[in-house]
């Protein structure tokens, strides 16, 4: 068993997921780390399964886990996370829009007693060095305003796509999980606050991808269509029949 998985979900990264293995490697060597590098792929159709494969044939502490079909990024976390072996679990994009650098922060928080460490942009937003659109800001802030309302969750940043787990409570959140795509990191938060799971935000270096599929205004609702699902399945018991 390994002391440390990362997990990076991949759908099309044929063109950057190369650099972010070498970077992920040379890290794990430089820092001496007992890890795994875990790819999700997503039904990429590219030629994102044949670089990981020729990583893996290279690189034994690489693994490939392919999708059935392309079920999204929240699919994707889960179905690392529940294949890690790890005692610490990390999942970063494949484009390390906060580095791997940044990972000891959240390693460290983990080892100090916390449960879930969640990389954050606006804990310390100087850290930024690329920021998004301001228009990608507004509906960024307009989605956590509905978080705070609609789940209670008073993160600064729910999104940032840099987050670290115990065994333990990957274990435990993760197959309670059931949105898929972009919403599923607001409702894992949710989850850990009804666990009673202590989650702690840490301030990481971020910088916006150009490269992002998102869209601010389709994701954006549908985003909060799932924060939605997320109350509706508190509401009628779903979650706690999960729990059981």
């Amino acid at each position: 068993m390994a002391q440390y998985s990362i997990i990076i979900p991949a759908y099309n990264e044929g063109a950057r997921l190369g650099a972010t293995l070498d970077r992920v490697l040379n890290h794990i060597t430089e820092r001496r780390w007992d890890a795994e590098v875990i790819v999700v792929n997503d039904g990429s159709r590219d030629n994102t399964p044949d670089l990981v494969r020729e990583c893996v044939r290279k690189n034994p502490e690489v693994r490939l886990i392919e999708n059935p079909g392309n079920r999204g990024k929240g699919f994707s976390v889960r179905n690392g996370m529940l294949n890690a072996n790890g005692e610490i679990l990390l999942f970063t994009d494949a484009d390390l829009s906060s580095p791997i650098e940044e990972a000891s922060k959240l390693f460290a928080a983990i080892q100090a007693g916390v449960d879930v460490a969640i990389g954050s942009r606006w804990v310390q937003p100087d850290l930024q060095t690329q920021r998004q659109s301001l228009l990608r800001q507004f509906y960024g802030r307009i989605f956590n305003l509905a978080l705070r309302i609609l789940l209670g969750l008073k993160f600064k940043d729910t999104q940032c796509g840099f987050k670290a787990f115990t065994r333990s409570s990957a274990r435990m959140l993760f197959p309670k999980q059931t949105i898929e795509r972009w919403g599923f990191d607001a409702e894992l938060l949710y989850l850990a606050h009804r666990c009673g799971l202590n989650v702690k935000e840490v301030a990481v270096v971020w910088s916006h991808s150009e490269g992002t599929r998102i869209s601010p205004l389709r994701d954006g609702l549908r985003m909060f269509t799932e924060v939605l699902a997320i109350r509706w399945n508190a509401l009628t018991g779903k979650y706690s029949r999960a729990e059981v």
